[in-house]
């Protein structure tokens, strides 16, 4: 078994999309999407460990041979299962607290990470996040939740949708675990930095462009002041839902902000 590391980030990649198959690994600025996240989250201080979590299907191998070359830890599990995916990285790793992020987010901030996870570890959350009622860019998504909540839910639920969408079955049970929404000081929600169709993926082609040969350590103010300078390029989230695993959820109700 791996060394004990108490908060470890784990990025759940798949090589299948339905609206764009491999963008995990889409070139930006002469590397895989992929690696472009991990050097974000890499960033951050917070974090004792980063480990990918993939499938064992084969159209995800590309995906365990670019962990391996860049020197970072891959699980493979289940490819529909992406909870059970998540428990065996723990079991594997045995962190206390765990970071989800998405690979298909390229323009991920450690400082925002950095902000969360320090709020979560100074609370007595059992989830929290700038998911359940969004105050930053879709694609600046960051859940931090104790690794044993997501063990015991992996333990009781047959739910899908909570087999899929990982911490649902955490932070919709607001009376067995303490879930906590944080809000940044802008409401910048209707941004859309994600990659999900070939317009968002021309969308940060175009961010990297122009930022990254320059400071590849750019944040979030380098992006709006971009965005105010172009303002035709904002990328907005009027015809996408941001967030299904939310849907029909009265998130109001199950939390408080902070």
């Amino acid at each position: 078994m791996s060394e004990s590391h108490p908060t470890m980030a784990i990025v759940q990649a798949r090589m299948g999309s339905t609206r764009l198959p491999g963008k995990v690994l889409a070139d930006l600025e002469g590397a895989p999407m992929l690696q472009r996240q991990l050097e974000r989250v890499a960033r951050a201080h917070t974090l004792d460990q980063i480990v990918v979590a993939t499938s064992t299907d084969a159209a995800d191998d590309p995906i365990a041979e670019l962990c391996e070359q860049l020197g970072f830890d891959c699980f493979r599990g289940d490819l529909d299962d992406v909870l059970q995916r998540f428990v065996g990285a723990i079991a594997a790793h045995s962190p206390e607290v765990v970071v989800r992020i998405t690979a298909d987010c390229p323009l991920m901030s450690p400082s925002v990470i950095d902000t969360i996870v320090t709020e979560f570890h100074e609370s007595d959350c059992d989830y929290l996040s700038n998911t359940l009622e969004p105050s930053f860019p879709d694609g600046v998504d960051v859940e931090v939740i104790r690794a044993s909540a997501l063990r015991t839910v992996a333990a009781a639920s047959t739910d899908l949708h909570e087999r899929e969408h990982v911490t649902l079955g955490v932070y919709r049970r607001p009376n067995e675990y303490r879930v906590a929404n944080f809000r940044g000081d802008r409401d910048l929600s209707d941004l859309r930095w994600t990659v999900d169709s070939a317009e968002d993926l021309a969308f940060v082609r175009w961010v990297y462009a122009e930022l990254h040969r320059a400071d590849p350590e750019f944040d979030i103010p380098q992006v709006l002041e971009l965005l105010e300078e172009n303002i035709e390029k904002s990328r907005t989230n009027s015809d996408s839902a941001r967030n299904a695993a939310l849907d029909g959820l009265d998130t109001g109700a199950m939390l408080h902000n902070r």
